[in-house]
């Protein structure tokens, strides 16, 4: 029985928030980082999704959030094999992080 692809070390890591889940994802095939919010209650919410490297910080573009709803950016991109953080930046509120991801 073959292991889920997201089994690989740690490529897939998720933070529980009080409305919601957040969570990184490195995927291989096609290459790609994914950084997605489910988000469970409370009120609508304005926000970006992104993630973090020892390279910098990237954001997608900004996001409406309501309850029982998925946001999702994705980065199709050839990215090196090292720590990587999703983070979600809510207007108002602050910033989010998930624990650090990794190849």
């Amino acid at each position: 029985m073959m292991a889920p692809a997201h089994a690989d070390g740690n490529r897939v890591e998720c933070t529980k928030l009080s409305n919601g889940t957040l969570c990184i994802s490195l995927n291989t095939s096609p290459s790609r980082i994914e950084v997605f919010y489910n988000k469970d209650g409370g009120g609508t919410i304005t926000a970006h999704l992104g993630f973090r490297s020892s390279a910098g910080t990237t954001y997608g573009a900004k996001k409406t959030i309501s309850a029982h709803e998925r946001a999702n950016s994705t980065w199709n991109i050839s990215y090196p094999c090292r720590p990587y953080v999703g983070l979600l930046k809510v207007d108002g509120q602050g910033t989010f992080e998930t624990p650090k991801a990794d190849c």
